[in-house]
């Protein structure tokens, strides 16, 4: 419920801000705004407001048509429709979802947006794309002046790193520590991932031991990746299925190698009941190695509502316990994370703005680049709807979470928004470059028709994404 108030509201406010961008580059050049609605609102509204004569009047639960209202078509209507999948702002004198060539039959008048000169048209379409992506710079900016920003150095990761199967299967070892990626260091895990599953660099040079040690990727390693997370996912919601008390996990590709040392015990819980204690050093679960975190946690799944045997190292001693682990596959400790040293910066206001542009452009630059894997078998098995990007946000509110998650999504949607698909922005974009380009405007009629197709793509692909969505739920 609070990823789904969360997803609702991230929502709701990145369409709010993409259609005042349109609204306000309308009303800058003069242009009618005949509706502004916050959702979709077929036949009736859930709200409307308007002005005129001089006060405010306003209706609930009413229908659209409304003789009184709609002979004041200079002021613009404000609403929240029934339909919450987007929204939209009906701008006078243009072809789109909310006005075809017969609404436009009369001469053009000089408040239509058909009537203004290209480059004013130009603005007003890539308005809703500015204001998304100038938010999402505002936002990181505001929170890097709130909360600052903590990294974990790669270096100071002196144990090394934990690599998946799929990793193994390229040469690398348990603990190896990278050094450079194409000749760069990387500075953090999530430029590991970046340079080698989504850039597709391939040369990758690792410590192991006291030795360098030369690697080189394979080149469908992406698409493996993508095909091996969704073989994890499908098993994950499997066992989800089986057990409503199972608790998901998400697949881990690289990770930082954390030796199983206890942090805190749960009261109450299977490692508590068993005297496990604060400052146990975990090594093994019913006679397998678990060196590390991950490594231990992977086993402990493997024996949901079991009897398992837990080898511990305390003050020097190796000790064993025997624990029933319940159907969780979890014995109620916190492990000790924290064991490396963080870089934390704090930035002022004025700080804050550069450094949160930098952080929203390279945003933006990982996520065109990620898009390539889209157009592959696996990255299209991986495309995902609305619960997808719900289950992105935390299932515990948290306001960085929320605005970071939120301004992460106003990226993704300026992207996609500027894609040349008629019916989106970046199909009107194209248009008019063409007509400015060649100084001949396509016909209304040939717009209409363009969005037509551009529509019905659009909702083949909704219907694609959740879709997917659905399957992973129920298959």
């Amino acid at each position: 419920m609070i990823q789904a108030i969360q997803l609702i509201l991230a929502l709701s406010f990145l369409v709010l801000i993409h259609e005042l961008g349109h609204f306000t580059f309308a009303r800058i050049f003069h242009v009618r705004v005949e509706k502004f609605y916050m959702f979709f609102n077929p036949r009736f509204s859930l709200l409307r407001l308007k002005k005129y004569e001089g006060k405010w009047h306003v209706k609930f639960f009413a229908k659209n048509e409304d003789p009184e209202w709609d002979a004041h078509p200079e002021n613009t209507e404000w609403g929240i429709g029934w339909l919450p999948f987007g929204g939209y702002c009906a701008i006078a004198g243009m072809v789109d979802e909310t006005h075809s060539t017969e609404d436009l039959a009369s001469e053009p008048q000089e408040w239509e947006f058909r009537s203004k000169p290209a480059w004013q048209r130009l603005l007003i379409i890539l308005g809703g794309i500015l204001v998304n992506f100038l938010g999402a710079l505002a936002i990181f900016s505001m929170l890097l002046w709130q909360y600052g920003k903590d990294t974990l150095p790669l270096r100071n990761v002196t144990t090394g790193l934990y690599y998946s199967e799929i990793m193994l299967n390229e040469g690398f070892e348990q603990q190896d520590r990278i050094l450079t990626i194409d000749g760069v260091e990387p500075q953090t895990l999530s430029d590991v991932v970046q340079s080698i599953i989504i850039e597709g660099k391939r040369d990758v040079v690792v410590l192991r031991g006291a030795d360098t040690v030369a690697l080189t990727m394979s080149e469908d390693l992406g698409t493996r990746y993508l095909a091996q997370q969704n073989a994890f996912d499908k098993s994950e919601r499997e066992k989800h299925r089986a057990d409503k008390n199972y608790q998901k996990r998400r697949f881990v590709l690289v990770s930082e190698w954390i030796p199983a040392v206890v942090d805190s015990v749960i009261p109450g819980n299977a490692a508590y009941n068993a005297g496990i204690l604060k400052g146990d050093s975990i090594v093994a679960v019913n006679g397998v190695p678990t060196p590390c975190n991950v490594l231990m946690t992977e086993e402990l799944q493997r024996h949901p509502c079991d009897s398992v045997a837990i080898d511990f190292y305390r003050a020097g001693e190796l000790q064993t316990a025997r624990l029933f682990i319940g159907d969780q596959g979890t014995i109620g400790v916190a492990i000790k994370w924290n064991i490396f040293e963080f870089a934390h910066k704090d930035y002022s206001f004025l700080e804050s703005i550069p450094a949160g542009i930098q952080y929203g452009w390279d945003i933006l630059a990982m996520y065109v680049k990620q898009f390539r894997l889209v157009f592959t078998k696996e990255g299209a098995q991986s495309l995902g709807g609305f619960g997808a990007i719900g289950s992105m946000f935390p299932a515990y509110w948290s306001w960085y979470a929320f605005w970071h998650m939120t301004g992460f999504l106003s990226i993704i949607l300026a992207f996609m928004n500027f894609l040349p698909i008629p019916a989106l922005d970046g199909g009107y974009i194209l248009f008019l470059l063409v007509e400015i380009i060649t100084r001949r405007k396509p016909s209304d009629k040939f717009l209409e028709k363009a969005n037509e197709i551009g529509f019905w793509l659009l909702l083949a692909l909704l219907i694609f994404a959740n879709g997917n969505d659905i399957l992973k739920w129920f298959f």
